[in-house]
């Protein structure tokens, strides 16, 4: 070797014994955007992966990694400055994606047992002690008494179901907002965000289809995926708000995503599928003034393929109603709590809100009673023979809807089997979207108050529920 200094800035590596060599893979962690304050970007850090902990975590997961800090120097390049850069390399890598935070000291089975308590002395009141936990949702949203339930009811979900050939039926619940301005919508989606451990908020504006699913993103001569909204939910909640104000082709990005459940990627010579086992809540205004004559398709501007795939659209259309405009103006003025002035309302805190969300979905896994089956059934063949103006929503997926808002019912009230009553709810619920083909008569969802007598209401809308279908005198015993 030479006394004078090398001037070379290319090294040409050897290639070494195939012995020597491992895998490896570099990531990048970013910080959970639900754990940080208002304001704040989410801070990411590269982790180097080697041996077999590679290739153990994919886009969207939740991970726990445990490791070295280390630095790095960055590729020296003639006339530029080496920079230093801080890395992680790790030693182990867990996935966290199936577990769901759950606020509070106590246990998962201490928690299990408090809401255990509630229902045993609520026993012969079921749907008033249901009220009372639809009642914390969005406690500063006057009345929407089908709104709420709805909405708790797409964060529960319903249970998937998959076969030994590969083929799987989502849980995951989809709701539509879709109302004149200042109904509320985004309240909803707010409090939905918060609500759910692992959720990500949108808007349409502005948001890209390589915004909502994945994006290739070059990185020096290598390409890498960067997930997207829908990814980042992965066994979560997506709210989508301003849903319209998506470009036409941006839209038919999130067909797959939301039947399937998974992204296809083939960008920049990267093939891959990714999961987007997500639930989407989307909110948007209807285009001009909503038309109760014209079908959902003209009113949203949505094609077909896009609103089957939603399980409930709720429509809120804001009436001129004298006496309901003086009762939410009270509401405002006074600013009382009605979860706080509700019988046993006080038990539900935000906090245990969350907690109970966490525990049921995670926990229960309903399957619907003979009855139920029924029920549903003989609505979905109604709806087959009486609605062929609205063919988008009368297709297969209407049952599949149908079984999953029972399921949801049946996670709410805290069983683990989804009965009559609970079909019933999700008939009831249905009804809110069939405008044109109403068995129960036309529905205001925006004015839907909770009844005094949540029990009493019930069995009203029970015994019509059934006298509509053609079922009277069914019940849980007939089929047993």
């Amino acid at each position: 070797m030479g006394q004078d200094p090398c001037a070379s800035t290319g090294f040409m590596p050897t290639t070494p014994d195939p012995e020597a060599c491992v895998d490896y893979q570099e990531i990048k962690v970013q910080e959970l955007a639900g754990t940080l304050s208002m304001g704040t970007i989410p801070r990411a850090i590269w982790v180097v992966l080697e041996g077999d902990i590679v290739d153990r975590a994919k886009s969207g997961d939740h991970v726990t990694v445990t490791g070295v800090v280390l630095y790095r120097w960055r590729a020296p390049i003639a006339g530029e400055r080496p920079d230093i850069s801080v890395v992680l390399r790790a030693s182990s890598v867990k996935v966290r994606s199936g577990d769901t935070v759950v606020d509070g000291d106590a246990s998962r089975d201490e928690q299990l047992d408090v809401f255990g308590r509630f229902w045993a002395q609520n026993a012969g009141k079921p749907m008033a002690a249901r009220d009372q936990v639809v009642a914390a949702m969005c406690p500063r949203v006057y009345g929407l008494h089908s709104v709420k339930l709805a909405v708790l009811l797409v964060l529960l979900g319903g249970v998937a179901r998959a076969d030994s050939r590969g083929m799987r039926v989502r849980g995951e619940a989809h709701l539509l907002l879709v109302g004149d301005p200042g109904t509320a919508k985004s309240q909803f989606l707010k409090f939905s965000a918060r609500l759910v451990a692992r959720s990500v908020l949108t808007t349409g504006v502005g948001s890209t289809s390589a915004g909502l699913t994945v994006t290739a993103v070059r990185d020096g001569a290598e390409w890498q995926l960067e997930a997207g909204a829908l990814v980042l939910a992965d066994r979560g909640i997506c709210c989508i708000d301003e849903f319209g104000s998506i470009r036409e082709a941006d839209k038919a990005t999130v067909l797959e995503a939301m039947e399937q459940q998974s992204i296809s990627v083939a960008k920049a010579g990267i093939v891959c599928k990714l999961n987007a086992r997500c639930s989407v809540l989307a909110a948007m205004n209807p285009k001009g003034k909503y038309d109760k004559e014209a079908p959902l398709t003209v009113n949203t501007a949505l094609s077909s393929p896009l609103l089957s795939r939603f399980d409930l659209i709720m429509v809120l259309l804001d009436s001129r109603n004298d006496a309901w405009d003086a009762r939410v103006a009270d509401f405002l003025l006074q600013g009382t709590d009605p979860v706080a002035n509700a019988d046993g309302g006080g038990f539900w805190s935000f906090d245990r809100l969350r907690a109970y969300v966490a525990c049921v979905k995670t926990r229960l896994e309903p399957r619907a009673s003979a009855a139920a089956e029924r029920v549903l059934t003989r609505y979905y063949q109604l709806q087959r023979q009486r609605d062929p103006a609205s063919s988008a929503r009368t297709t297969i997926r209407l049952l599949e809807s149908l079984i999953r808002l029972a399921q949801a019912h049946a996670r709410l009230m805290f069983r683990d089997a989804a009965l009559l009553c609970d079909a019933v709810v999700a008939v009831v619920l249905m009804e809110s979207t069939m405008l044109t083909a109403s068995l129960l008569g036309a529905t205001d969802a925006l004015h839907t108050s909770f009844p005094d007598d949540a029990d009493a209401a019930y069995a009203e809308t029970e015994a019509l529920v059934l006298t509509k279908l053609g079922l009277e005198g069914l019940s849980e015993q007939t089929n047993h």
